[in-house]
């Protein structure tokens, strides 16, 4: 497995590799990586097969956070992940570094940014209103560096993934965008690098999130003529609202491909939501 963190060196590789016909697949992350992370590494494994080249980006996007964000205290752990990488079969870790993505940003010298306007603007666009706009401008750089065949994002990040697959629809490129399953502690709490945030006691009460969704899943299935959305808002909230140190920000039901909020919800609906745990803000998302 090789690291490579100059920008030039990776897409100068990527580049020998589709001359020579390797299909390429990126697994984008901003590192601290679990076993969410690794499942995305070995589906990329999956779909360029044995003869072709596994890239895994490990980088802190610096665009998408806001400055009230938890941006300087973002898990990091370089050493363990490189580790974890090349146990999953990753061919290359990609690491690179603020002074080259966006040369220059400091003093005005940076001013190119790509902007999703739809679907990014309910939801986290709603909560983080500058976050997607540096999702699809470090995406968009990612893929041109390493030019992959195929792209995979977990589904925990519903619409970022959505946002993501737009991007790539509407500016052409060359690329597929999968969304693999999310995957969940034994207790149902979606993997994700900020749990270790968590108390003792908020990692207990973490699994409001799933269970919201367990719940109202329960209830739109064994409803005849669906449930109305704002019924189920306030369901939601008031489960949130039981668990202590536990504030909801938001919980939506909307349209899987377009994003646009459900009035009556019915199966097929998707559902998302977030909540805060002190300082630390977790998500999760499911099809009802």
């Amino acid at each position: 497995m090789k690291r490579i963190s100059s920008l030039p060196g990776m897409q100068k590789l990527a580049l020998d590799w589709r001359r020579k016909g390797v299909r390429v697949g990126l697994v984008p992350t901003m590192g601290y990586l679990h076993e969410g992370h690794l499942s995305l590494v070995r589906k990329a494994r999956a779909l360029v097969g044995a003869g072709g080249k596994v890239v895994v980006s490990i980088y802190v996007n610096p665009t998408q956070f806001a400055p009230t964000e938890d941006l300087s205290k973002y898990p990091r752990d370089l050493k363990r992940d490189l580790r974890l990488c090349r146990d999953a079969g990753a061919d290359v870790v990609f690491t690179p570094v603020d002074g080259d993505m966006y040369a220059g940003r400091s003093t005005g010298g940076y001013s190119t940014y790509v902007v999703e306007e739809t679907l990014s603007r309910g939801m986290e666009g709603a909560s983080r209103p500058t976050h997607f706009r540096g999702v699809t401008t470090v995406v968009a750089k990612l893929f041109l560096l390493v030019l992959p065949e195929v792209a995979v994002f977990g589904a925990k990040d519903w619409q970022q993934a959505s946002v993501v697959r737009r991007m790539v629809q509407d500016l052409n490129f060359p690329l597929r965008v999968v969304v693999a399953t999310t995957v969940r502690e034994p207790d149902g709490l979606a993997m994700s690098s900020r749990n270790v945030y968590l108390t003792p006691e908020q990692r207990a009460g973490a699994t409001v999130l799933s269970r919201s969704l367990r719940e109202v899943r329960r209830r739109v299935r064994d409803a005849r003529t669906g449930v109305p959305a704002g019924d189920l808002e306030r369901q939601v909230a008031e489960g949130v609202a039981q668990v202590s140190e536990a504030r909801l920000d938001y919980v939506a039901f909307f349209d899987p491909e377009t994003l646009m909020p459900a009035v009556t919800v019915t199966r097929g609906t998707q559902m998302a939501l977030a909540v805060w745990f002190g300082r630390t803000r977790l998500i999760d998302n499911g099809r009802l």
